[in-house]
């Protein structure tokens, strides 16, 4: 059994730059692989933060982060003592057969990270707050969740699960490599996917406060409203749902777009 190789950062360590007063630039790792060459995933999940992956010609998988200051003043004192600097880093990676999680334990503070990793990868990125997910050229299955902010996926080809709950949501597919169900969706925001025009798909879409587009040739199912019964302690419940319904060059996976405060864009190229 293969060796876990693990890398820890604990203090700040070699700063290329200062992008702002209150934001600075940082080197942290590149990660060996196990079987450079072969299919691999990386894991990532935090608190506060963007996160920012493209894929390379490359063996290892290559860390960067930008982390926000507290703005306190250097000056600052307590108790008769003078302020000279907040906490160091907190993040640690661990690779194992060509899986890569990265552990942000930084939870008060923002943090954005920049991530190469080679093309044929697949990831499983989320975070909560103050910041965007945006993954480009990667040939791997994505799954991607966000609360407060956008997600981006461009030139991509495996099979993707992106949910957001505030922000927009928008894919382009550069071909269909795992064809597979798939799902997108938001609450507060537009979803809009962009497909090869050979896609061969059912599709299952529902926009509560705004409409559903394509320029694909769909074959459009009957749009009866989904009735849920539920009898439970005496009470009765109804919920009536409508979704559009259709086939794409003859049907295939289903592919599930939802929003509640937004529209759905299902484009061809």
């Amino acid at each position: 059994m293969k060796k876990i190789k693990s890398i820890i950062i604990g203090a700040l360590v070699l700063f290329t730059g200062v992008l702002s007063a209150q934001e600075k630039e940082i080197d942290l790792f590149a990660i060996p692989l196990s079987n450079p060459g072969q299919e691999g995933k990386l894991e990532l999940n935090q608190i506060s933060g963007s996160i920012s992956v493209t894929g390379y010609e490359g063996k290892e998988v290559i860390v960067k982060v930008a982390v926000a200051e507290d703005g306190k003043s250097p000056n600052k004192e307590k108790n008769g003592m003078k302020r000279v600097g907040g906490s160091g880093l907190n993040i640690s990676a661990e690779e194992k057969n060509n899986v890569v999680r990265i552990n942000n334990e930084m939870w008060s503070k923002e943090t954005d990270f920049d991530i190469k990793v080679p093309y044929n990868f697949s990831l499983k990125l989320s975070t909560v707050n103050n910041g965007d997910i945006s993954v480009l050229g990667v040939s791997g299955d994505l799954e991607i969740s966000n609360v407060n902010g956008g997600i981006s996926l461009l030139n991509v080809e495996g099979a993707v699960s992106a949910n957001t709950t505030n922000g927009p949501v928008k894919v382009d597919f550069k071909r269909m490599g795992n064809m597979t169900d798939m799902a997108f969706s938001s609450f507060n925001g537009n979803v809009e996917v962009t497909f090869p025009n050979a896609l061969k798909a059912s599709v299952k879409a529902k926009s509560d406060m705004g409409d559903v587009y394509t320029d694909f040739d769909m074959d459009i199912s009957e749009n009866k409203p989904l009735v849920d019964k539920k009898q439970t302690s005496g009470s009765y419940k109804v919920k009536l749902e409508q979704w559009v319904k259709g086939k794409i060059n003859g049907g295939g996976p289903e592919l599930l777009f939802k929003t509640f405060n937004g529209d759905i864009m299902i484009k061809s190229k």
